[in-house]
């Protein structure tokens, strides 16, 4: 029987998932379990600001989002997907949910990230998370008609977003990216649409990583250079489905 542990990020743009689970993603890669990035979006039209004062045009922008996030994900270790389900906003529809209930069909996650469920400033974000949560309870469904098996009911994190204070998010789950972070930071630097980011999840980085290392790194051995991402954990893993 396999030991492998699949991972599923729903992420609603294309550069989400690195920001904010970057190194999550480096290390379930790194122990060699798959990882599946499913973008929503390309964030072509809300977060590609820099694309646009360039003068360049939709399609152009699209293209540029995707070939960046396949990098990013390359090199992270990921599988990567894109739904172009549009931004700005992002809406809800059956087909979009039905797709999504494919990927989870397909993929069978052992556990589940994505945006947490408010975000003022980015109603995409909370758009994404809520088909995520959606779209796993129909995975699980026997008599829901998408292609594949039911699924059972992997637990789902919700990772930081940009602003956590105005988000009412906060971390419960602290992960040492140390080791992985010269990964991370790599597939932020494929972001070349969003430079100004880079530094900001660094630094980031460092402050949860010196929370992390407050907080639990005598008991753990942490060392001193401890680099952090923050979670929430919202579902507790069952292994029951729905009838």
């Amino acid at each position: 029987m396999s030991t492998l542990q699949s991972t599923l990020v729903v992420s609603a743009h294309a550069a989400d998932f690195v920001w904010r689970a970057g190194g999550a993603v480096a290390l379930a890669a790194a122990r060699g379990d798959p990882v599946t990035v499913l973008c929503l979006s390309y964030g072509e039209r809300g977060e590609s600001a820099s694309a646009w004062r360039a003068g360049q045009g939709l399609a152009e922008i699209k293209a540029l989002r995707r070939a960046e996030a396949q990098s990013a994900a390359a090199a992270l270790g990921a599988q990567i997907e894109f739904l172009d389900a549009g931004d700005y906003p992002l809406r809800e529809s059956d087909e979009l949910v039905d797709r999504i209930v494919g990927v989870y069909r397909r993929v069978n996650p052992s556990v589940v990230l994505t945006h947490a469920l408010a975000d003022p400033y980015n109603p995409d974000h909370p758009a994404a998370a809520q088909l995520a949560l959606r779209a796993r309870v129909l995975a699980q469904a026997i008599g829901y008609p998408a292609a594949g098996e039911p699924i059972g009911a992997p637990p789902v994190f919700l990772f930081e977003p940009h602003q956590p204070e105005v988000c009412g998010f906060k971390p419960e789950v602290l992960l040492d990216i140390t080791a992985v972070f010269e990964a991370k930071r790599t597939a932020m630097e494929c972001m070349a649409a969003q430079q100004h980011l880079w530094e900001y999840y660094t630094d980031l980085a460092r402050r949860r990583g010196t929370q992390l290392r407050r907080n639990a790194g005598p008991n753990l051995g942490l060392p001193a250079s401890t680099l952090g991402e923050a979670y929430m954990r919202v579902f507790p893993q069952v292994t029951d489905r729905l009838a």
